[in-house]
């Protein structure tokens, strides 16, 4: 059993489901916890970074569908050219 650095709540967790570095979330107040151990359990509070790399590869995501809608552009004007010949 470990505990809630944020709530301090018992949360069960099996040493042998879980690696140092998981991230799980706490069930009474919702926190994201890191695995810091695993003989004993221990848990941290997990760094707000990683969901920041989350959204660092939906911006990335975005920019490739503006890339997608150039390529459209680029079709539209190669038959405009069409038109004035």
């Amino acid at each position: 059993m470990a505990t809630c650095p944020e709530c301090d709540a018992d949360i069960e967790v099996d040493e042998f489901d879980v690696d140092k570095g998981d991230l799980i979330s706490c069930p009474d107040c919702g926190a994201n916890l890191e695995v810091t151990s695993t003989s004993p359990v221990e848990l941290e509070a997990a760094d707000d970074e990683e969901d920041e790399d989350d959204d660092d590869e939906e911006e990335e995501d975005d920019f490739d569908e503006e890339d997608d809608g150039a390529e459209d552009g680029d079709d539209e004007e190669s038959e405009g050219g069409d038109w004035d010949e």
